[in-house]
């Protein structure tokens, strides 16, 4: 929608064209009339080139028709120097703020009119002076027009640059958001495997407590139920706060752990045949149980972090590390190590925008369980993901 006001700066053109013409006036500089119409009608051509740079930027192919029936009134009452100038700046604008059409044809239409003016002007002069006609037209119409399309292209250029950025940043983010989703619908899927034991359990041994009439096995029986209902209460909150920010969606899968971890790491060795990584795990773990939640989110980052080193990390060890998890450590950690990449970036570091899904999903499931997750450079040209996951008191919960 065009501006109901002029621009300032066209406010500012147009004034000081009209005062620099009023004052090339009363100094008597100005040439002589071409068709003899008085010199005063060089102001009226003056005022009215000054009108019409009000509309250079709203309505400039309009002001570029105007002020040339005004130019040809200048010339021929004595031209004012200020007049011209603001007729340049009008073909300038014309160009620059015109539609395309008036930004490709423009300029090969000023070229046309010079050549026009000065084969006439050689035409009726026959004095090589004719020739500074031409110079004349030249600078007064090709040397703005062509200085309004490079100027053109160029902020064309930046803002195609800009919107290409603002794009990036937005798929970047849309990719995040689908990897927060996705993460959180796999995890809701396993928490609800888990949950779904402990309750299949409270319903075996309350149906036997409720048949059979012997106080041994219905006191056994309970015991049973209190202790899977106290574990399942604790991971039902959690999947309850999955699923407040996820859609369940696909097939329930077999919930994996940290037993498996052998198979995963044999997996990851077969994907590689040429023998780049070679893959090590040390499990210092306590020797005590660990909560399913807990035990679940360590299998996924390990497995999250196996798959990123296969893509991004250089030749050498990849280590994985378990530790704590006992009477002193009421945490589990999990760290996975591997060489740097000398490229643009390394490890499991993201290379482009909208990478790095993989540590949205880590950082999502450790974030569930209250815990802490780092990823990046070690400072020993190795790359390193950290995550300290909480072991929860789930008595605490009852």
């Amino acid at each position: 929608m065009p501006r109901s006001l002029p621009h300032r700066d066209d406010l500012l053109i147009a004034a000081s064209g009209l005062l620099g013409g009023l004052v090339l006036y009363a100094l008597g500089l100005s040439s002589r009339p071409v068709a003899g119409l008085p010199r005063r009608v060089a102001l009226v051509a003056l005022a009215v080139m000054a009108a019409v740079e009000l509309l250079r930027r709203r309505r400039p192919l309009v002001g570029l028709a105007v002020g040339t029936c005004a130019l040809a009134v200048d010339v021929c009452s004595g031209n004012l120097v200020a007049t011209t100038v603001m007729f340049t700046d009008l073909v300038y604008a014309a160009v620059l703020y015109g539609p395309p059409a008036a930004y490709r044809l423009l300029p090969r239409a000023c070229e046309a009119v010079t050549v026009i003016g000065t084969l006439l002007s050689l035409a009726l002069i026959r004095r090589p002076e004719a020739v500074l006609v031409g110079c004349a037209l030249a600078v007064v119409t090709i040397a703005p027009a062509w200085t309004g399309v490079g100027v053109r292209q160029h902020r064309d250029a930046a803002e195609a640059a800009r919107l290409a950025a603002e794009r990036t940043v937005l798929l970047a983010e849309m990719d995040r958001r689908e990897a927060v989703v996705a993460e959180r619908a796999r995890m809701a899927r396993e928490l609800h495997d888990v949950v779904a034991g402990h309750l299949s359990a409270i319903a075996i041994h309350s149906t036997a407590a409720l048949s059979i009439d012997e106080p041994d096995t219905s006191r056994e029986a309970l015991g049973v139920i209190r202790g899977n209902s106290v574990q399942g209460l604790a991971e039902m909150r959690r999947l309850i706060a999955l699923l407040r920010g996820a859609e369940e969606a696909g097939e329930p899968a077999a919930t994996p752990t940290l037993g498996g971890l052998d198979a995963l790491l044999d997996r990851t060795r077969a994907a590689l045949p040429d023998g780049r990584l070679t893959v090590e795990l040390r499990d210092a773990r306590g020797p005590g149980p660990l909560p399913a939640p807990v035990e679940l989110a360590a299998y996924r980052i390990v497995e999250e972090s196996l798959t990123n080193a296969v893509k991004h990390a250089a030749p050498g060890p990849v280590a994985v590390e378990l530790t704590g998890a006992d009477g002193r450590e009421r945490a589990l950690t999990v760290r996975v190590t591997s060489a740097l990449d000398g490229g643009a970036g390394g490890g499991t570091e993201p290379r482009a925008p909208g990478a790095g899904a993989g540590l949205v999903g880590m950082r999502e499931r450790v974030a569930l369980l209250g815990g802490r997750l780092t990823a990046g450079p070690a400072g020993d040209g190795r790359w390193e993901v950290r995550a300290e996951l909480p072991l929860d008191d789930e008595e605490k919960n009852t």
